[in-house]
């Protein structure tokens, strides 16, 4: 999966404190993220610069939603600015580990492993004038169902989204026990391959719930995807921080901070506000303080974000698609 070989004992000494960063960075003010390499020849400034949004439901509306976006990024910059469909959390971060990405929304149970293991750098965050926009984990059922709490679902199926996924698995491994419900023990967890696919699943029947992010459910009720009144939630979480919006620790210090400008100064069209609810702008963030809640909860759910948690996750996030490709009759793709 990562190209991890092992670094000179030179080069490994050289790193004062790097905490759970990859062997790859450096972390010497200790705010939890890569520091700027200090190697020159190490530093970028590339013409174009490549943005990537994490892999959510219909990835075609997000490369039009952002486009405003990103022509301001290009003015502010003067590069071009190209946006990368992702299609899984996977490729969002071996994108930017390999230096093909620069700038990326991770999904919230990504962002750690984009740190860690990519050296993102999360500056910006979706909200308002109240601050950072959030979302729930919303326990969805079918409107029709006879489940009352999470606790009815036991022996039952339950679609969890991908194994990286903070309100679509890691969230639910923490609070659903203490309702009663134990993933692994009183079901095995479906890995739906995203929210709108575990959403999509249960109004058809195919799943009897799931937990999904609130944020994507009243984006999908309000484009029309689904309608509100074939689903019943039955359990909702605290709010957690959405999504972040980072940056490559490794790029030009003036590029980076005309970056962080002009995300702070972009004024939402309408058509982005209606697209992202309501969000209005974008909300400077530190990953040391932001993230906190959320690092607790990997950390609970036994997936810290590090190497060997990464990988078994992106393990089992293959094994899960290539099922589903399976099941659906479609042929693996072939290996690059």
């Amino acid at each position: 999966l990562l190209g991890m070989g092992c670094l000179p004992a030179s080069a490994q000494d050289s790193c004062a404190n790097r905490g759970q960063l990859d062997m790859l960075y450096c972390d010497g003010d200790n705010d939890l993220v890569a520091d700027l390499p200090t190697d020159a020849a190490k530093i970028k400034d590339p013409g174009t610069l490549i943005f990537a949004y994490s892999a959510v439901e219909a990835p075609h509306v997000y490369a039009k939603a952002f486009q405003p976006l990103l022509d301001a990024i290009a003015q502010c910059t003067g590069k071009k600015v190209v946006y990368f469909p992702a299609n899984s959390p996977t490729a969002l971060i071996e994108a930017m580990r390999s230096g093909r990405l620069h700038i990326a929304d991770f999904g919230t149970g990504s962002v750690g492993f984009g740190v860690n293991l990519a050296g993102a750098v999360p500056i910006v965050a979706l909200g308002d004038e109240r601050g950072i926009a959030g979302y729930k984990l919303a326990g969805i059922v079918r409107a029709d169902s006879s489940f009352k709490v999470v606790s009815d679902l036991k022996g039952k199926r339950v679609a969890h989204t991908s194994p990286s996924s903070n309100s679509g698995n890691l969230a639910p491994r923490v609070f659903f026990p203490e309702l009663g419900l134990v993933p692994d023990q009183d079901y095995k967890p479906l890995m739906s391959g995203g929210h709108d696919k575990s959403i999509l699943g249960v109004i058809r029947g195919d799943y009897d719930m799931a937990p999904v992010a609130s944020d994507i459910l009243e984006r999908m009720i309000s484009r029309g995807d689904v309608k509100a009144a074939d689903i019943r939630i039955i359990y909702e979480s605290k709010v957690f921080p959405t999504s972040s919006f980072s940056r490559s620790h490794d790029l030009k210090p003036e590029l980076s901070e005309a970056i962080r400008k002009c995300f702070l100064g972009f004024s939402f069209p309408d058509e982005m506000r209606a697209q992202f609810n309501n969000s209005n702008r974008f909300v400077p963030i530190t990953y040391k303080e932001t993230w906190a809640p959320l690092r607790e909860i990997a950390e609970k759910a036994g997936t810290p974000y590090n190497k060997a948690a990464y990988e078994a996750q992106a393990k089992r996030e293959a094994e899960a698609a290539a099922k589903k490709q399976a099941e659906q009759g479609v042929a693996p793709a072939p290996k690059q």
